[in-house]
């Protein structure tokens, strides 16, 4: 296909244009893309200033004026009413008008999936997207979702979740015939609330998922699943928990070697590789950011503090589910499966 575009909110993220702008021209470089940098002129041609002359090539990017900024603390539902002109609503109007193919935000979270369902649109069917997430484990990483976007949802919204996410699992991260569980207290049929065992049983009428039934917390990690749906409460908690286990796990590691005796440290220089391949393994600037699967276009939504690492990726994450057209698969699942939607509904 021809070469994607893909829409930056460069005023996004603690860090801005800083961080973003460079991100975004690493991924734009190394993939192909072109990339259009929307924010505060006079702010993105700082950022751009900043970079090496090799790493300004005008054929990567394109500057999108928008003249406001959107602030963590401000409520989407203000930033759809009166910020019209800011990085993250400007992005979205560009996928919206097809000059852009995706949109890749560091920003507010909630504004971009605000923006996203009221610009964008949902796909045929979705009532609720879902923002999905790529964590490590033993053996592969797992795609979580949602992980935020929906805190209360019924059966139909966890079986497209599993929907979408089975696509995007097999398109993006290479799974063929994806594994899909639902996050429960229990792995045995009829364990979890009544969300889960409705679920569950809604799931186990679709030929299109291999769907392997419960699956606890513990097994997030252990590789032998590659999809797991779950509300918006409960993955957002197991996501921030996972972060937070990861960064303290990395703390306390460092401090025990850093107290010890000599042969220790001795034996810390030695497993130096070993402990570079463990940081990349919780490093979330390794998967870039969140999909938000069900919008009319494609969106990936990165952590606030992102550095150019993740943005290269969300970046490069944005141009993979473009040019593999994942958003048709995506779409081509849910309109398969809309009989079963209807009857959930009902029920």
């Amino acid at each position: 296909m021809n070469r994607s575009v893909i829409a930056i909110d460069a005023m996004g993220g603690d860090f801005g244009p800083s961080v973003v702008v460079p991100g975004a021209l690493q991924a734009a470089r190394e993939c192909g893309a072109k990339v259009l940098l929307v924010g505060v002129e006079s702010a993105v041609r700082d950022a751009l200033a900043a970079l090496p002359a090799t790493e300004r090539d005008e054929e990567l990017f394109e500057i999108v004026p928008a003249s406001q900024v959107v602030e963590m603390r401000e409520k989407p539902s203000e930033i759809l009413r009166t910020k019209k002109d800011s990085s993250i609503q400007v992005a979205c109007r560009l996928v919206k008008q097809g000059k852009a193919d995706a949109i890749v935000s560091a920003g507010h979270s909630g504004a971009a999936v605000a923006c996203g369902m009221f610009i964008l649109g949902r796909i045929p069917g979705v009532e609720r997207p879902a923002l999905a997430t790529i964590l490590p484990t033993e053996k592969k990483p797992v795609l979580l979702l949602d992980v935020g976007a929906n805190v209360e949802c019924r059966p139909h919204h966890i079986f497209q979740f599993a929907l979408m996410g089975a696509t995007f699992a097999q398109d993006i991260l290479g799974y063929e015939n994806p594994r899909v569980g639902i996050l429960s207290i229990g792995e045995e049929e009829g364990k979890g609330n009544s969300l889960v065992k409705s679920s569950y049983e809604l799931l186990k009428l679709t030929q299109d998922i291999n769907f392997l039934g419960n699956v606890e917390g513990r097994d997030l990690f252990t590789g032998n699943v590659d999809v797991v749906v779950c509300d918006g409460f409960v993955g957002n908690v197991a996501l921030k928990l996972s972060e937070g286990l990861g960064s303290s796990l990395t703390h306390v590691l460092k401090r025990e070697l850093l107290n010890s005796g000599l042969l220790p440290k001795i034996g810390t220089f030695l497993a130096k590789k070993a402990f570079k391949r463990f940081a990349k393994v919780v490093d979330y600037a390794e998967y870039g950011g969140a999909p938000l699967l069900g919008l009319q276009g494609v969106a990936i939504v990165c952590h606030g503090a992102s550095n150019v690492k993740a943005l290269t990726s969300a970046t490069a994450m944005a141009h993979a589910y473009v040019t593999k057209g994942t958003h048709e698969r995506l779409v081509k699942a849910i309109s398969a499966n809309e009989e079963l939607t209807r009857y959930a509904r009902s029920v």
